[in-house]
């Protein structure tokens, strides 16, 4: 496999036992530590919405949803969610959150056209939480508290972790850099985005890169983002644009950047309208989502997901995502990674 990467010499630091016991150790820790951190109550979560009503996340608006007919229900159909992005934030109206608290849910996805690698795989599992703000706190101070907040949590994990099991040592740093996605572009300008971010991760450890979605200076994105939830548009305080990014680390074992969350404040009304005409989505305005969102009906919000494979993945020091959760993969692929020490589960 092409995108398969090997790591020359690699022995998993824990047998089966003992990764089945650290992957329960950091789940029940981190979501801990996250809820205290953000003050976030667990809500159970779908796994699957109907079509049709705008909630399902449509990420870069390529990827194909898993669907399928409901026989009691006229044959409407429902489509497995991609992300919980924006079910979230409807939750915080129908619970009645107040502004300084949120929610947060285990969410699992299934994400058909992913393209399967170390670090990806078609099943998605991670914590999604969302925060009621006021309009006072959409600025990037704030959201800087946030991912503080966050990195220390992951930090504190890590600490539990390398206490457990001394045999896996602690890589990442104490604070966490940031960076938005246009400064990184000048500081870069000859570098494809994932280079750039393989760069600025291995120079400072933990990056906090800024402003996904919107175009750069030289007419590209750094990444995709969908228009309705996360705000890539709206002008800062620092003069770029954009109250959204990627919590990303330099991650030794595949000697590469990793993302961890993405992450933002979400868009108000001025900023989806703004999102979807630059998108060119206005049809979306139709919605049952964005209709509430428009009418005001919704709380004004920050949120995010945290893969918790992932996670799982670089805290136990592991090279393979399919190390720590059942998935399937193409059978060469499991045959390279078993000859290369990291079978897949």
């Amino acid at each position: 496999m092409s995108k398969l990467i090997k790591v020359e010499g690699y022995k998993q630091l824990l047998n089966p036992a003992q990764t089945e016991q650290g992957i329960k150790l950091i789940k029940e820790f981190f979501q801990v530590n996250l809820s205290t951190a953000l003050r976030l109550r667990r809500v159970t979560a779908p796994l699957f919405v109907l079509r049709g009503l705008g909630i399902n996340d449509d990420l870069n608006g390529v990827e194909r949803p898993v669907s399928f007919p409901i026989k009691d229900m006229g044959e409407q159909v429902a489509e497995v969610v991609h992300s919980l992005a924006k079910w979230k934030r409807l939750m915080l109206g129908e619970y009645g959150i107040k502004p300084g608290y949120g929610i947060y849910t285990d969410m699992n996805a299934i994400r058909g056209d992913e393209e399967l690698d170390n670090t990806h795989s078609l099943y998605v599992d991670q914590w999604d939480w969302c925060r009621t703000i006021t309009a006072a706190d959409r600025n990037l101070s704030f959201l800087r508290k946030i991912v503080r907040d966050i990195y220390a949590a992951l930090l504190r994990t890590e600490y539990l972790v390398c206490e457990t099991y001394p045999q896996i040592e602690a890589f990442l740093p104490e604070d966490i850099h940031f960076i938005h996605s246009e400064e990184l572009r000048q500081l870069y300008p000859d570098m494809t985005p994932k280079q750039r971010e393989d760069a600025i991760c291995k120079k400072y450890g933990a990056v906090f890169i800024m402003g996904i979605g919107g175009k750069l200076g030289d007419g590209k994105v750094h990444d995709g983002r969908a228009p309705d939830y996360d705000d890539w548009s709206t002008p800062n305080e620092d003069g770029y644009f954009g109250l959204n990014g990627d919590i990303m680390i330099w991650y030794p074992i595949l000697n590469r950047s990793i993302e961890l969350s993405s992450m933002g404040i979400r868009v108000d009304k001025e900023a989806l309208l703004r999102q979807l005409e630059l998108s060119d989505k206005m049809e979306r305005t139709r919605l049952y989502f964005h209709k509430k969102l428009l009418a005001d009906e919704m709380p004004l919000s920050i949120g995010g997901g945290i893969g918790q494979s992932r996670l799982c993945m670089v805290l136990l020091h592991k090279a393979h995502v399919g190390e720590i959760q059942a998935s399937i993969w193409p059978e060469d692929m499991r045959q390279e990674c078993a000859a290369a020490g990291m079978p897949l589960i």
